[in-house]
């Protein structure tokens, strides 16, 4: 994370000085980016190395973490003297692979609308696909959990709980009900006897 962005923070300075390109709002996407000046503009360079790092990285890591699995269960299953996966372990397997690969698909869904746009058509002759290529971009930050919740049944779990303890938490319940329960007591204290002093709840009035 610190070197992501430290690579955006460097890549922006160049334009930010004004020695290629510069930065500014473009009316045609009504975004802030970069723009050309004087016919150069770096946008071009970064949108590539931006898409491209950042897939070879999660091809790499998941290729790694589901290589790590793989040969962990293989011990396991030599030193518990296993011949061959159960159907758990496979179920296991699958889930894993798809949980992987449907990450990855949304990665590209995301963020290569957004490359192509800013790569092919740099001079913005159909402003709203960029529109639509930014919006995909951004909704990036929100997928992964719904992801991990539909592929994965500890993390529903995990989903689950948090929701009961946000709606069993004494200060939303107070909230939430407060109003009501002071309606209520103030409406039937008339009704109920005082039961600090159950003998003066007794009493009635003489008639005179």
């Amino acid at each position: 994370m610190k070197g992501q962005l430290k690579f955006i923070i460097t890549s922006l300075v160049p334009p930010l000085l004004g020695v290629w390109g510069q930065l500014g709002l473009d009316t045609n996407t009504f975004s802030c980016t970069i723009l050309p000046k004087d016919g150069h503009s770096p946008k071009k360079y970064l949108f590539v190395f931006g898409f491209a790092l950042p897939c070879a990285v999660i091809i790499v890591s998941y290729s790694c973490i589901y290589w790590r699995v793989r040969k962990s269960k293989r011990k396991l299953e030599s030193r518990s003297k296993l011949s061959g996966q159960t159907a758990k372990e496979k179920e296991e397997d699958s889930r894993l692979t798809t949980l992987m690969l449907t990450i990855f698909v949304c990665f590209l869904a995301c963020f290569l609308p957004l490359m192509i746009m800013n790569v092919a058509d740099d001079g913005i002759r159909f402003p709203w696909l960029h529109v639509i290529a930014s919006i995909l971009a951004w909704a990036s930050s929100v997928i992964n959990p719904v992801i991990y919740a539909a592929t994965n049944r500890q993390y529903r779990a995990a989903y689950n709980n948090l929701l009961k303890m946000c709606k069993n938490n004494p200060v939303t319940r107070r909230t939430t009900w407060g109003s009501r329960t002071v309606g209520q007591s103030s409406n039937n204290s008339a009704h109920y006897p005082d039961k600090r002093n159950p003998l003066k709840a007794q009493e009635k009035p003489t008639k005179l």
